[in-house]
């Protein structure tokens, strides 16, 4: 038989093994990244009562399965790669349909890319084995995974999200009356789309958020999309990602950070799905609804959180900068009358000093005062030396004369 003729009867077989195996899948074909890893969201459906998703597996190749099985299998000795059961995010959806990520590791890629520039196809297939529980033959599904660049013609994904903040610990401790340190996600990924969605903290006494509440929308089946535990919203973002495969996502509060009750918080990405032509699934095509499914934004893992703790504020740092009361801004102030200061009392403090220095910093008055003393009346000449111009503050001290605390100064 001549070379011809043996790809025709090739054909004809893989054609007649399709013909007869009942569960399809969506998209059939695919762009993939030839150079990193890829993620794209597939839809099966049509799948008999009774069947079950078994393994995945990469390979360069394919060849009838042996009867009774259905389908196209792996060509053995061309094996690429098989979908790690822990990284298995395939879900049950609508009625006899089935979701799958389909996540290729960068060695995938580059076993293919190796087969390729020796002269193989710029290809290879993504094989999805389903099992039946009544004895029913087993039935192969592939998907073609065509490579090219990681650019616009590739499934907008998302292929690792880490966290990191200016402090560069992976767990903060915080003051209540400390800023919260500058945050950003840096974001690895493919294809082009708009990055949208929110920053949400989890509050001290919440639950922590499961693995399902981290995935992205993009990444569950369309029944799933809206049931994720929402938290407090603490900033919203909507950029456009060009196909560079790298963006740092900042956090930008609009106000300060609901921080306040002491204990641990946790800060999440909540990734929103966004429409994008090359991930769509079509849901007539494999039999389990109309429409489409959008799948802009899918990622193959849960993605990461930053957990910090908030201690209660420091009280010397509370005292030094609230510690005054008296006087506000000098045009409030009768300058006509004998000024009093007044204070708030700090716990330790055995002596206090009121300071009182003009604008170049020339000291005006000092006074000393005892325990429980927290108010001073200044001598009527003081508004007349300084014209009314002067900073003053209050210097909180030990039995032994040392500095426990001191107030900001306050400027007239």
């Amino acid at each position: 038989m001549n070379r011809i003729a043996q790809v025709t009867l090739s054909l004809l077989i893989l054609l007649a093994a399709s013909s007869a195996q009942t569960i399809k899948v969506n998209p059939t074909g695919v762009n993939v990244n030839s150079q990193n890893a890829t993620v794209v969201f597939l839809t099966f459906g049509q799948i008999p009562a009774g069947y079950t998703s078994a393994e995945a597996i990469w390979c360069g190749a394919l060849i009838p399965s042996p009867p009774p099985s259905l389908g196209s299998q792996c060509r053995p000795g061309t094996i690429y790669g098989s979908l790690p059961a822990r990284f298995d995010l395939s879900t049950a959806s609508g009625t006899l349909g089935l979701t799958d990520i389909m996540a290729i590791p960068p060695s995938v890629v580059r076993r293919a890319y190796q087969a390729a520039a020796s002269g193989g196809d710029a290809g290879f297939f993504y094989v999805r084995r389903f099992v039946s529980s009544a004895g029913q033959p087993d039935q192969f599904v592939n998907v073609t995974c065509r490579m090219t660049g990681g650019g616009a013609r590739v499934p907008f994904a998302l292929t690792n999200v880490e966290i990191k903040t200016e402090k560069k610990e992976p767990i903060l401790f915080l003051r209540s009356d400390e800023p919260f340190p500058k945050t950003v996600a840096e974001i690895q990924y493919n294809g082009t789309g708009r990055l949208k969605g929110r920053w949400e903290l989890v509050q001290p006494g919440e639950e922590a958020p499961s693995d399902f509440d981290l995935l992205t929308e993009g990444s569950l089946p369309v029944e799933q999309r809206g049931t994720q535990r929402s938290f407090t919203e603490v900033a919203r973002f909507n950029h456009f990602l060009p196909p560079t495969g790298k963006f740092t996502l900042p956090l930008e509060p609009p106000g300060e950070m609901p921080i306040v009750a002491e204990g641990q918080y946790i800060l999440l990405l909540r990734i929103e799905v966004v429409d994008d032509k090359e991930g769509d699934s079509s849901l007539s095509a494999v039999g389990t609804g109309t429409g489409v499914i959008h799948s802009g934004a899918v990622a193959a893992f849960p993605l990461p959180t930053l957990k910090f703790f908030v201690a209660g504020a420091d009280q010397k740092s509370v005292w030094e900068q609230t510690g005054l009361l008296f006087p506000p801004e000098m045009r409030q102030v009768d300058q006509t009358k004998s000024q009093v200061f007044t204070w708030r009392p700090f716990e330790t403090a055995v002596i206090y000093r009121l300071e009182i220095v003009d604008p170049r910093g020339n000291q005006i008055l000092s006074a000393l005062l005892t325990k429980g003393t927290t108010s001073y009346q200044a001598p009527p000449w003081l508004l007349r030396t300084s014209g009314g111009s002067f900073r003053w503050r209050v210097v909180a001290m030990d039995g032994k004369g040392n500095i426990s605390a001191q107030t900001i100064w306050r400027a007239s």
